[in-house]
């Protein structure tokens, strides 16, 4: 029997619907995200900016409801009602009042503590917004500094592999002991750990800056790029007022303003308007029996003058505002002179952390030169030198050396920037960098 092997189409059809299917199924991509788009997306999805922003809402709408008190208010209302015999009240159809402040000395105090209230809302939506894109920035960095020393620890670790290799076959050539050959796994392991290290801490970093963001933590990778080069300040630098001791100050102004306010309404008159128009009808009731002159449009208006004599209230509530506005002071000061603190402590910590990361980069040049002085008597022996040729073994182990040091100076340049970035913040500096970090 003859068998025909002509083209299938259901086969045919087969493989084009799984190849469609391969091609739309999700992949995630990890794509490079520069240091600007990451702070921005950090502060608009913060949820202490958020809070913030409220709270700049909320002082926004305590200033228009000060000043709106001498805006006359209108108010449309009926009571209508049936009544029997002597009528208990107005019979009202339609009516419509208007009242507002006319004079008050404690509202003007309470405007500008409303004013105040709200400059220190806006005062503290500028520091969180900076809080945040230092966080942002730091945890960027520190990713980007772990990416680099986990290809340094992937190379490590290759080299690690040869040089176990290297000795197993010295072991069984019988010129090393199996003691170097322990060591050397040893070695191997402890480089393994440390890879194994950085990737748990590159993976947590990532998922920081995920929840910082917002954007998927498997599409986070740095670009080294983007990051530009931190100003080297010192605590020398003039140093200026931070958003959240300004912020302290205007809140401690604002309660000052409401104390003050406070105190005056005990002490000084108050001064309203009113007006007040009814549409009167005795369909329901009596109303007309009782009082001969009944009209079906009546109108009021008039002033009303308030004279505190006994308020013994007003003069508790004038206390306790009193004490809050004190308390908001101190808290001021001690904002300021903690903020001073932290500057002296930074400064000191920045003058090791610069000589520490000089030390860690002279160690890596130093590594980097033994190297190349090994790859060359590796290469071309000793000439005359009565010493003996480098074998492949000592080349390993200083590859694996220079990258070590490698990693150490990233380490330490990651430190000093994050120092440098925390002096830029106590300083108030954090402005000038997230300019320049947008120009770039």
């Amino acid at each position: 029997m003859h068998v025909r092997n002509g083209d299938n189409p259901l086969k045919r059809w087969k493989w084009i619907l799984i190849g469609m299917a391969m091609v739309t199924v999700p992949v995630p991509v990890s794509a490079q995200v520069s240091l600007a788009t990451v702070v921005e997306l950090a502060q608009r999805n913060s949820g202490a900016v958020r809070l913030a922003e409220t709270d700049v809402q909320k002082a926004a709408a305590a200033l228009a409801q000060t000043q709106d008190a001498y805006i006359p208010n209108f108010a449309l209302g009926s009571t209508v009602g049936y009544s029997h015999g002597f009528p208990t009240g107005q019979p009202s159809v339609g009516s419509a009042t208007m009242q507002s402040l006319v004079l008050s000395f404690s509202q003007r105090q309470y405007m500008k503590a409303a004013r105040a209230g709200l400059e220190a809302a806006n005062l503290r939506l500028k520091d969180a917004r900076e809080q945040v894109a230092l966080e942002a920035s730091t945890a960027y960095i520190e990713l980007d500094t772990v990416n680099r020393e986990l290809e340094a620890a992937h190379q490590q670790e290759t080299l690690a592999k040869d040089l176990v290799r290297i000795e197993q076959e010295r072991s069984e050539a019988g010129v090393d002991s199996a003691l170097e050959l322990l060591q050397t796994r040893l070695t191997a392991a402890q480089l393994k750990l440390r890879r194994l290290h950085l990737e748990t801490r590159a993976a947590l970093l990532a998922k920081q800056l995920a929840a910082l963001s917002g954007l998927p933590a498997n599409s986070l990778s740095p670009n080294h790029e983007s990051i530009p080069e931190i100003p080297a300040v010192s605590g020398d630098a003039t140093p200026r007022t931070l958003a959240g001791i300004e912020a302290a100050g205007a809140l401690a102004r604002s309660k000052s303003f409401q104390a003050h306010g406070d105190d005056l309404s005990w002490r000084r008159p108050q001064i309203g308007f009113g007006a007040v128009y009814n549409y009167d009808s005795d369909e329901l009731n009596s109303y007309s029996t009782y009082y001969k002159n009944f009209t079906p449009n009546n109108i009021s208006f008039g002033f009303q003058i308030s004279v505190p004599f006994f308020d013994f209230s007003l003069r508790a509530k004038a206390r306790q505002t009193a004490a809050e506005a004190l308390r908001a002071r101190i808290e001021a000061e001690q904002a300021q002179r903690q903020s001073e603190v932290q500057v002296a402590e930074l400064t000191g910590s920045l003058r090791e952390l610069d000589t520490l990361a000089e030390i860690a980069s002279l160690k890596q040049q130093i590594a980097h030169e033994q190297l190349q002085a090994v790859l060359a008597q590796v290469e071309l022996g000793n000439g005359a030198s009565a010493q003996p040729q480098l074998s492949p073994k000592a080349e390993q182990l200083a590859r694996i050396d220079e990258r070590q040091k490698f990693q150490d100076s990233l380490d330490a340049g990651f430190d000093l920037a994050k120092a440098r970035l925390s002096l830029l913040r106590a300083l108030g500096h954090m402005e000038d960098w997230l300019q320049e970090l947008h120009a770039k």
